[in-house]
């Protein structure tokens, strides 16, 4: 058995996760993620793939994030049949989110047409919502802990990655005529001691390793999310304004209402509404109900409904635009929750139109905020927001709460490699910008003594022979 590994994304980047496994004659994808980001690094996604999608003979998908999933529609557009698998949250999961990015894609298709800034007479959406739901009929969902043979000679089990609902660590065993070997991809990891997600599972053997490397260069402390939410709610009380959150739909935004919701039980903080308004975002919501195997929130079921947290009767799910709208004419205190978490588009929008304006309001950034979004410019102190073609003026209270990442930091990386009872043969830093992969790259040889890699795009590896 021929083994080779070409790296087709994530490599010195956090975006368009792909690896293509070669084994012999037969092809395996690991993750089909979208580039995002940087214009040259969006250009990617209209190159040709250096493989033809027909000789796909299997993808297998660690978490449903964009940025490992988002290319999904468009292989099977281009003609790939084979299946697709993952786990079953992460199925469920990928349904929404692929929707969600085909109809964007769809959006800006049509902007640029009617706004004439494309070079093409014509623009197409890289994909449509006809196609990501084509992948759907692809998608084989899988329990954790369970070993699914992929190929005759090769098969997976996924892990609990943490990170967000059905993230996996992938464990592949590829048996040959003399030697057994195996592979780990680890995915996105999340972090230790995290309040709704468990531990990422331990590894303990591989003889070639994929690791990320996000946070490779940096920690980043989980500092006292509680004190600075149970802070910002007493002042925007006491201002009597309305708190307007922009969040991602997956995750951030069952955190935020997790621990606001833990606040007010506690008495720590006055009771409020809390209304989430994403589509997207409820959506998820109900996913943490269904697969309660995946995290640490309570679920029970009541007269053949599942109750959690996300039930409480002062949490208002925003389920049609009149009673997004609705919002805009509160005057007493209360929590809005809304995407998108960089304010770069969806119905937080409307939110920040309304209440950036009036200075007894408050906007909390909860996530990092990309250089040139609106969330980076409202942090940092912009008098005036585009949104709508109007200038916006900011009169609210900006504040941000900082250590709600769902990455592992430099520290909890090496946490999780220190759990590999021998070094791997080989350890191919993936999914970190170069500076950041280099940093991890260094301290993973002068820690542990690894033997370690940090791959060019499209690079191609021999991993064994004749095994």
């Amino acid at each position: 058995m021929n083994v080779s590994l070409k790296f087709l994304g994530a490599a010195k980047s956090v975006t368009g996760s792909k690896h293509l496994l070669e084994v012999d004659q037969k092809k395996i994808l690991i993750d089909c993620g979208m580039f995002q980001g940087q214009k040259e690094l969006r250009l990617r996604n209209w190159d040709k793939l250096p493989i033809d999608p027909q000789e796909i003979d299997v993808v297998i998908i660690t978490h449903a994030h964009i940025d490992h999933t988002g290319y999904l529609p468009r292989l099977v557009k281009d003609g790939f049949s084979g299946k697709i698998i993952c786990t079953s949250a992460t199925e469920d999961l990928m349904q929404i989110m692929l929707l969600d990015a085909a109809k964007l894609q769809e959006e800006e298709a049509l902007f640029a047409f009617k706004r004439g800034y494309s070079r093409h007479s014509k623009p197409e959406p890289l994909f449509t919502a006809d196609d990501a739901r084509l992948v759907s009929q692809l998608v084989e969902g899988h329990a954790f802990k369970k070993e699914i043979k992929v190929l005759p000679n090769v098969s997976i089990t996924f892990h609990n990655a943490g990170h967000i609902l059905g993230a996996a660590i992938v464990e592949m065993t590829l048996k040959g005529n003399s030697q057994e070997k195996k592979i780990v991809f680890s995915g996105d990891l999340g972090r230790y001691n995290d309040e709704i997600m468990y531990d990422p599972a331990v590894i303990e053997n591989a003889d070639i390793l994929l690791t990320e490397s996000t946070y490779g260069d940096r920690l980043n402390p989980m500092t006292d999310v509680k004190g600075q939410l149970t802070q910002i709610v007493h002042e925007t009380v006491a201002n009597n304004g309305m708190m307007v959150i922009p969040a991602f739909a997956v995750g951030r935004s069952q955190l935020l209402i997790y621990y606001l919701q833990r606040l007010m039980d506690a008495k720590e903080i006055p009771l409020l509404p809390i209304f989430l308004d994403s589509p997207m975002a409820i959506s998820v919501t109900n996913l943490y109900e269904k697969h309660a195997y995946g995290h640490k929130i309570k679920v029970t079921a009541s007269h053949n409904d599942l109750i959690s947290i996300f039930d409480a009767t002062n949490i208002h799910f925003c389920n049609s635009r009149e009673s997004s709208k609705a919002l805009n004419e509160m005057k007493k205190p209360g929590i809005i929750i809304s995407a998108s978490g960089m304010a770069t588009g969806g119905r937080v929008l409307h939110h920040l139109f309304h209440r950036l304006p009036n200075e007894n309001d408050t906007v909390v950034l909860a996530g990092y905020q990309a250089e040139g979004s609106r969330g980076r410019s409202i942090l940092e102190g912009e008098k005036t927001i585009k949104i709508f073609g109007e200038q916006v003026p900011v009169h609210c209270h900006v504040r941000e709460v900082h250590g709600l990442s769902a990455h592992a930091d430099q520290s909890e990386l090496l946490r999780w490699l220190s759990n590999f009872k021998k070094a791997p043969k080989t350890t191919f830093i993936v999914h970190g910008e170069e500076a950041s992969a280099t940093v991890f790259s260094k301290l993973i040889n002068e820690r542990l003594g690894w033997n370690t890699v940090i791959p060019e795009y499209l690079q191609t590896v021999n991993l064994f022979s004749g095994i």
